[in-house]
């Protein structure tokens, strides 16, 4: 009894969400953009690039001040149409500087770092430790052959890493970065500093890291790599309740599918994209007055439908607005749905009014994936779920959304693992969320099936995978 009573007491407890950005009444009237190079190599363009990224962090910790332009080939391409609708929709002006231009940066923004940090670029996650650095002791990144330029706009060195991880394994490094400066790093965020891997760094999301003071690295979910696993495992375990994981896998350690699975056991958020860029900016960006989220909603949840004899066809874009497919031209000639990251509407607001304002008739949004961030259900305790899921729908009621999409990969990656849902958690879903239409289940094709109370569960029969050819498809 003691235990039963513990276990509905548990889940009573309403778990708070973790603190939003502060938000402006409007958009500012001016603000500074400054284009990025497209070389992303850590012997290229990638120094100026981390300069910039963690001054934007700084700048734009209490005011959205920096817009950085990433490349037109960026992997999030709506960089450009949002700056336009900035422009057009919120009256903001847009004040210009060249290319990789560090030096009218500094000029302009200095005054918000106390100093700099000097990575070492003979070890490549010595820039990841930087990022957690600078978002802790106010300090702006800096190469080792940047430290005259710092110099000239009164920023000295405050801590140098040169030479402090020269030989060690990745867990060694963290080890250190979490001994010296974890104590002072937000537990509502936490970044995994992953995605491209070696002599390449697309690090988009550092800004936003940088300003809430996360922790950063790329440790391995993978069990071939124990020392750096365990020392991960303590990182999630020391965060809030129901907080976020910013960033991405590392491609070069673990998959996708480990590492969202081991997000998932401690009840976290994951929030994907280690390239996404200028958070730190759009999330105090508010909606325009005149603005409400409305979606296309074709049927009600009572109207009475009789199916006729012929085959019924949804598409769907499963991943986050189809990373930049929304972009290309022919979107909104045929019926289609969107998978919308419901965390948007507080990191993002301008681009989900982007969305929802540039929508056609054809496009229909959903919610996802299988929660409040990306997460595997499976992997969730059946005590951190019900609190997610509160997240979850008070967001998609915010949103206008009526379906929600489920993902199930914690047994495996597409191509080898399971999608199905189990019983117990098509039990928790149908639980959790009474007043949805329906459920889209698998990302990739799945056989789960269910209908409770007029109101299904469908898995994808297909998955069309980017490196599908035309004729295949």
């Amino acid at each position: 009894f003691s235990r039963t009573l513990a276990a509905l007491l548990l889940s009573a407890v309403v778990l708070p969400a973790q603190p939003a950005p502060k938000q402006l009444d409007r958009a500012p009237a001016t603000a500074t953009v400054i284009p990025l190079s497209e070389n992303w190599r850590l012997d290229g363009d990638v120094p100026v690039h981390a300069l910039l990224i963690s001054l934007q962090g700084l700048a734009n910790r209490d005011h959205p001040r920096i817009y950085l332009e990433y490349p037109k080939n960026w992997q999030w391409e709506i960089v450009h149409p949002l700056m336009g609708f900035l422009e057009q929709r919120h009256g903001l002006k847009f004040e210009r500087l060249a290319t990789n231009d560090a030096d009218a940066a500094l000029a302009q923004f200095g005054k918000f770092a106390k100093g700099c940090v000097v990575w070492d670029p003979a070890v490549r996650s010595s820039l990841i430790v930087a990022f957690t650095v600078a978002g802790v002791e106010d300090l702006v990144v800096v190469h080792p052959a940047q430290l005259e330029l710092a110099a000239r706009h009164g920023l000295k060195p405050v801590v140098d890493l040169r030479g402090q991880f020269t030989g060690q394994p990745d867990h060694v490094i963290y080890q250190w970065a979490y001994d010296t400066y974890h104590a002072r790093c937000s537990r509502d965020y936490y970044v995994v500093m992953g995605g491209h891997s070696g002599p390449e760094m697309q690090p988009g999301i550092a800004d936003f890291g940088i300003s809430r003071r996360a922790f950063f690295s790329d440790l391995s979910a993978n069990p071939k790599h124990p020392e750096e696993l365990a020392l991960l495992k303590r990182i999630l375990a020391g965060q809030n309740p129901a907080s976020i994981v910013l960033g991405w896998h590392s491609y070069a350690k673990d998959t996708e599918a480990q590492h969202t699975t081991l997000t998932g056991n401690y009840g976290l958020k994951m929030e994907g994209l280690h390239n996404l860029p200028n958070v730190s900016f759009t999330s105090q960006i508010p909606l325009t007055p005149d603005f409400k989220y409305e979606n296309n909603h074709h049927v009600a949840l009572d109207a009475k439908l009789k199916a006729e004899p012929k085959v019924y066809l949804a598409a769907v874009s499963t991943d986050s607005m189809g990373i930049g497919t929304w972009t290309k031209p022919g979107r909104g000639d045929i019926p289609y749905a969107w998978q919308v990251l419901v965390n948007w509407s507080w990191m993002n607001p301008p681009a989900l009014q982007y969305f929802y304002e540039s929508k056609t008739p054809n496009d229909y949004f959903i919610g996802g994936l299988s929660g409040p961030g990306y997460m595997y259900p499976q992997s969730v305790p059946a005590d951190k779920f019900p609190a997610l899921m509160r997240d979850m729908r008070a967001l998609m009621a915010t949103l206008d959304l009526n379906v929600l999409e489920i993902m199930e990969h914690t047994e495996g990656h597409r191509r080898n693992g399971i999608a199905n849902l189990s019983r117990e958690v098509g039990d928790r879903y149908y639980r959790e969320f009474p007043d949805v239409h329906g459920f889209i289940n698998g990302y990739s094709a799945a056989q789960s099936f269910d209908l409770r109370d007029r109101r299904p569960l469908i898995s994808y029969d297909y998955y069309l995978a980017v490196d599908c050819t035309v004729a295949n498809a």
